[in-house]
């Protein structure tokens, strides 16, 4: 038998949250399109299994690697791909050409590649704007030369469909409007000496802003962890935002040992029992992919109910605490996050956020699609190695 860890991603629950994003974006009152970001392997759901699921709802798909916008188009997606981080070298832009890739132009030396590359089609551009995250993006000096550059771009028609873009640094605060207020403004200044930029299409919001204030949602949103389940909040979890989980991580008790009160468990020594206590040894370890940081105290399911895990985190195992659940035993089933087991609480516990133990799965976790779509995506599930 293979070892007694799985995944299993709920492709129903991911088409419902992405379904979920659309309508919350609606509020702004607009008919905002929605990129699903799928950068990061789906998030570590899984890239085509993710896209077969959504296939026949999605706008359009948002990622980082061309290779994997290519292999996209392999399986049969047609809808928009947007490479978020725009192009890396002139090469990369015939496979933009040849596929019909959008791409973020964040930099003036992209512009300049673009224009110097003479393509027979240009890609649709999300020219990025610098509005305040400072990571990437064209600063208010820099639009100028911006606008020269697509002005003279050599295509065939000139430059594609060009739409604004810009990225939040606080939609996920808890301090009220303020939090996008001054990038909305700094945006709209930046706009002020280009007259046509008030017809362009623009995209703005990410999870936190469709879900917290839809006014942001105007063309574009980039709904990414709430598609997968998990809340970018602090302070609200999932389930009451209306997103269900996706990943389930499970496993199964292996060994138990009776421990008496002083007795120590796991490596260091960091749990010291203080009555006669239950161990369960759980088939997880940080190899595979839970956080070697959670600590002592962090939940886990098992056989259906809460309890907690016991000192430190191992390779290949974890323990729990199963005397307060007489029933649980060699055998049983335990879930690690998802169903029945918020991610957001298990990360908050590790000191992390839910993207972070989405992303962390390891290859050797083998990952199962189930849910209402769940035999559409089978061969996409086999394509990604991991059922």
């Amino acid at each position: 038998m293979p070892r007694p860890i799985q995944a299993d991603v709920d492709l129903a629950a991911l088409r419902h949250n992405y379904l979920l994003a659309r309508r919350r974006a609606a509020r702004g009152g607009t008919a905002a399109r929605a990129w699903a970001v799928v950068k990061a392997n789906a998030y570590g759901h899984g890239l085509l299994r993710a896209a077969t699921a959504l296939g026949d709802v999605a706008d359009g798909f948002a990622l980082l690697d061309i290779d994997e916008a290519v292999r996209l188009r392999q399986v049969g997606i047609r809808q928009p791909i947007l490479l978020l981080e725009g192009f890396f070298t002139a090469a990369d832009l015939a496979v933009c050409s040849e596929h019909g890739l959008s791409v973020v132009i964040h930099c003036l030396d992209q512009l300049q590649m673009l224009r110097q590359a003479r393509l027979p089609r240009c890609p649709p551009i999300h020219l990025k704007l610098n509005s305040g995250m400072n990571r990437l993006g064209l600063v208010a000096r820099q639009l100028p030369a911006a606008r020269e550059h697509l002005a003279a771009l050599a295509c065939a028609g000139g430059a594609g469909e060009l739409t604004l873009m810009t990225h939040f640094a606080e939609a996920d605060a808890d301090g009220g409007e303020a939090c996008i207020r001054w990038q909305l403004e700094r945006f709209a200044r930046m706009l002020d000496d280009w007259p046509q930029a008030a017809a362009l299409p623009v995209s703005l919001a990410n999870s936190a802003a469709i879900l917290r204030y839809p006014a942001t949602a105007r063309d574009w949103v980039r709904p990414g962890i709430m598609l997968y389940g998990g809340s970018p909040f602090a302070t609200e979890d999932a389930a009451s935002l209306g997103l269900r989980p996706v990943m389930t991580l499970r496993s199964t008790i292996l060994a138990l040992q009776e421990i008496a009160a002083g007795e120590r468990v796991g490596y260091g020594g960091t749990f010291v029992a203080t009555r006669p206590t239950r161990v369960g040894i759980v088939a997880c370890g940080y190899a595979d992919g839970y956080p070697r940081h959670a600590p002592g105290g962090t939940p886990i399911v098992v056989g259906g109910q809460r309890t907690q895990t016991l000192g430190r985190v191992s390779m290949d195992m974890l323990a729990c605490d199963l005397t307060d659940l007489p029933a649980a035993g060699v055998g049983s089933p335990v879930v690690l996050w998802g169903e029945g087991m918020p991610a957001d609480e298990v990360a908050t516990a590790a000191g992390t956020i839910s993207y972070e133990l989405f992303c962390a799965l390891a290859r050797r976790v083998p990952v199962r699609s189930v849910g209402e779509v769940a035999q559409e995506s089978s061969r996409a599930g086999r394509a990604e190695g991991r059922e």
